[in-house]
């Protein structure tokens, strides 16, 4: 296994050793934890696909309404109002 060091500010060190002690882990295997989490949730957030790619087949596939409800004016008269 390797080593790796960093630096924190005393008040992380306090959060992390009650928080390793919450979990009676050591603060290295609370860490490595940690780390093993944020990497898996960052790699499925950086696969997600857009909503364009997830509904791409059905944009452009309806007709029949304005194209552009900004241009016209009555289709904002009751905006704002409740």
């Amino acid at each position: 296994m390797h080593t790796l060091s960093i630096k924190i500010d005393p008040s992380l060190e306090r959060e992390l050793a009650l928080a390793s002690e919450r979990e009676n882990l050591s603060k290295s295997e609370f860490m490595r934890r940690a780390l093993v989490s944020y990497l898996r949730q960052r790699n499925q957030t950086t696969s997600a696909s857009s909503a364009l790619e997830q509904a791409g087949d059905l944009v452009g596939c309806f007709s029949g309404g304005p194209a552009d409800l900004s241009s016209n004016p009555r289709h904002l008269d009751a905006f704002g109002q409740t």
